[in-house]
């Protein structure tokens, strides 16, 4: 027990085994629907699901591993939401690009981010963010999750006319997400100490009982994830190294590899910053302790996930739900790690807190609802917006640029676009105000590679 107070630093930063090991279930809890949402969607491009199952897991195991054991920060990765989508429809689907050859450009992709990441690139990009703008990327994230919570428990659902709306309240998964919001806050309101992981469990059995005495639509154990999956991984384990051919035979080759490593860079950077903050992993100059060995662990396990067979690995923003319950180290991303590792023998045990079909949308793809866990991401995400009140409201380029951040983070769905779109009206709201000078060099080339991603169209 002294061998892990002292690698970790526990006593240094204020906690204890038992709260990191808490934190990190916590966490797991709240990142656990990737791997049956993650394992669906590569479906469709024609992976075996039980291959990316098995990938997604173990993935997801090593880089968390390393982020704990390397990085020392309380922040797991796992493939992520939003590039899994565009390696589905854009790459493989949008341009008929066998999945191998996807694949490969997640390969080359997590190869140039391990290349920023030990170079001084990593750290005069991320240094040349003015802090009041890394603070709005932390609170845009946390409007984005938020509504992420919501959308999963089915409260905010999409409409033709308002785009957005609220859910149907007689739908019983939407009732038990809506009880497990209202419990959370309750319980954060009271003080409760473990309020997310007391949440996540009660909700999870009140709807284990409701599905048992008939109530439909309710979470339940599964065992569909383990199906053909030792089959499978053999298929896609190494497949990254076959598919040069298939990408390269697509003029899109090098605008794919640029829209993958720009998402899972500027995705990681921007959780990190958030994260970071909430930990009290920033320093005095507003910069990441250790943020180097953060990034190189986020790179690779992407190049750990290609050859396994997944899309590409990321930090995950619900990693904010264990910080929120008292992560400050390593320790909780190891117990991540080790509870990846374990889903892929207990997955019917830990699949209730997976999401529930409830019906399936114009493109006959399914509509999956979370009422288990989207609590966690409502209340982080109000959390995590506190973050407003470190900025310099009267500095109109930090007004506008933070204002578009966030806006722009929510209304497309997509952390790397609000972080784009607010960096680019940074410089040009200094440039109009006659500040240029003010303004780091590397924030106008940011500005410009932006533009041009805009332009091109490459921006997932």
């Amino acid at each position: 027990m002294q061998f892990l107070r002292s690698f970790f630093k526990l006593d240094e930063r204020k906690t204890s085994i038992r709260t990191e090991v808490l934190a990190g279930v916590t966490t797991f809890l709240a990142m656990a629907y990737i791997l049956p949402v993650n394992s669906a969607m590569l479906e469709k491009t024609g992976m075996p699901f039980g291959g990316v199952f098995f990938a997604t897991a173990i993935a997801a195991a090593i880089a968390s591993l390393i982020m704990g054991l390397y990085a020392n920060y309380p922040v797991s990765l796992a493939p992520g939401m939003g590039i899994n989508a565009f390696f589905t429809y854009t790459v493989c689907l949008g341009y008929h690009v066998p999945w191998q050859g996807a694949l490969t450009a997640v390969l080359i992709s997590g190869l140039l981010f391990i290349i920023i990441s030990v170079t001084g690139l990593r750290k005069l990009v991320i240094s040349a963010i003015p802090r009041g703008l890394k603070y709005a990327v932390g609170a845009g994230i946390g409007f984005f999750i938020t509504f992420i919570g919501l959308k999963n428990a089915g409260v905010i659902v999409g409409d033709g006319a308002t785009l957005v709306a609220l859910g149907d309240f007689h739908h019983p998964t939407v009732l038990l997400g809506i009880f497990g919001i209202v419990l959370v806050v309750v319980l954060f309101a009271m003080k409760v100490k473990f309020a997310l992981i007391i949440s996540i469990i009660v909700t999870a059995v009140v709807g284990a009982v409701l599905g048992t005495i008939g109530v439909e639509m309710m979470p339940a154990f599964s065992s569909q994830g383990l199906q053909g999956m030792w089959t499978g991984a053999r298929e896609t384990f190494g497949a990254a190294f076959t598919g040069f051919g298939d990408l390269f035979s697509h003029k899109e080759a090098v605008g794919i590899i640029f829209a993958m490593l720009f998402v899972d860079f500027f995705d990681t950077a921007g959780t990190l910053m958030a994260v970071g903050s909430e930990a009290g992993l920033i320093d005095e100059k507003g910069e990441l302790v250790g943020s180097g060995r953060a990034l190189l662990a986020d790179s690779v396990g992407t190049v750990c996930g290609a050859v396994l067979g997944t899309s590409t690995v990321t930090s995950y923003i619900e990693s904010a739900t264990g910080i929120e319950q008292g992560a400050r180290t390593g320790l909780s991303a190891v117990v991540v790690a080790i509870l990846f590792i374990l889903s892929i023998f207990i997955y019917p045990l830990l699949s209730i807190v997976n999401g529930v079909v409830v019906g399936f949308d114009a493109f006959d793809d399914p509509i999956v609802f979370s009422p288990v866990t989207a609590m966690a991401l409502v209340l982080v995400g109000a959390l995590m917006v506190r973050q407003l009140n470190q900025i310099d409201w009267n500095d109109k380029a930090l007004l506008v640029s933070a204002f578009m951040t966030i806006i722009f983070m929510v209304l497309s769905y997509s952390i790397a676009t609000g972080i784009a779109v607010g960096f680019v009206f940074y410089p040009v709201t200094m440039l109009a105000m006659k500040r240029y000078k003010e303004v780091h060099p590397v924030m106008y080339v940011l500005a410009a590679l932006f533009i041009l991603g805009f332009a091109f169209g490459i921006i997932s």
